[in-house]
């Protein structure tokens, strides 16, 4: 009896240590971008199934944003459709727009939404498109002061978070593709899912955003080290922007989107490590880099 007492209380203090973050989070959305490594291999999409479902069990309101970077590259070969990337964003034209709406929305979300509903009748899918929940303007990058057109690629000018709102009520979780549909002419858009999590972070007043990556966080002076920043204020990141990689970029902006624009945490974790998530959210060390709204009226080093 005594051996069976011992070796079952190293859990409960694992539970316990996770009491005083189930308080805080309890009830508040967390909305969640997944990509990278996380997206492609099946033992971490598995893994970030559950922590999703069990943040929800937990009693947080979880919100799944996704990308595809990979399977639209993948597809877009199928289709015989090169790929090609200007400014760091995938030129995107008409043939391929279409590439990307269905691996978006028939492949990688429904995907998702097997996977998180194997767990119970959780998960609902959205694209941008359904019930607006994102509308869109052409994006026009300017390469060297010229303007670059890449095509159908979308910048957010607007999130309507009412379907998104009646499914988080329902206790569901959304799982959004970040596809828009544009007030101006009509047309179907592909945006950056990175800045898509962050629009939707903020509109919905959430708790946390979550962005997985395939780094573990910002590093403090990458290439000469891997030390990781564990925590910084938004005008300290705003410094820091121009140099970073640009794959970081549209992930460090939108966590200092969602900042400036009331969401209390925003974060960049490690998605090649499984149950990232939880370790996040639940211990007190924390596995990213935490991004924080600047002190009021306190000195924005």
């Amino acid at each position: 009896m005594s051996t069976r007492k011992h070796t079952a209380l190293p859990k409960a203090q694992i539970l316990i240590e996770a009491l005083p973050w189930l308080t805080r989070h309890h009830g508040k959305i967390v909305v969640i971008k997944f990509g990278g490594n996380a997206m492609v291999n099946e033992e971490l999409k598995a893994a970030f199934a559950q922590d999703v479902v069990f943040l929800r069990h937990a009693g947080l309101k979880p919100v799944v944003v996704h990308g595809g970077g990979p399977q639209i590259s993948a597809a877009l070969d199928k289709h015989g459709i090169v790929s090609e990337f200007k400014a760091g964003l995938r030129v995107t034209t008409e043939d391929a727009m279409d590439v990307v709406r269905m691996v978006l929305a028939g492949q990688v979300q429904r995907e998702l939404v097997g996977l998180l509903n194997q767990h119970g009748p959780l998960a609902v899918g959205l694209t941008g498109e359904d019930a607006h929940t994102m509308t869109a303007t052409r994006h026009t990058p300017e390469i060297d002061g010229e303007p670059v057109d890449i095509g159908r690629v979308g910048e957010i000018t607007g999130i309507d978070t009412g379907a998104l709102e009646a499914l988080l009520a329902d206790g569901r979780i959304p799982v959004v593709s970040s596809i828009a549909r544009s007030a101006d002419d009509g047309h179907v858009y592909n945006v950056n899912a990175d800045t898509a999590a962050a629009a939707i972070a903020a509109a919905l007043g959430a708790e946390t955003l979550m962005v997985l990556t395939d780094v573990e966080g910002l590093y403090e002076d990458w290439p000469n080290s891997d030390e990781v920043i564990s925590r910084l204020t938004a005008s300290q990141l705003e410094k820091l922007l121009p140099d970073l990689s640009s794959g970081m970029v549209p992930k460090m902006e939108g966590c200092l989107h969602a900042v400036r624009n009331g969401v209390t945490t925003a974060r960049v974790i490690d998605g090649r490590v499984q149950h990232s998530i939880l370790l996040e959210i639940f211990t007190d060390e924390g596995i990213g880099t935490m991004v924080v709204p600047d002190e009021p009226g306190g000195d924005a080093q």
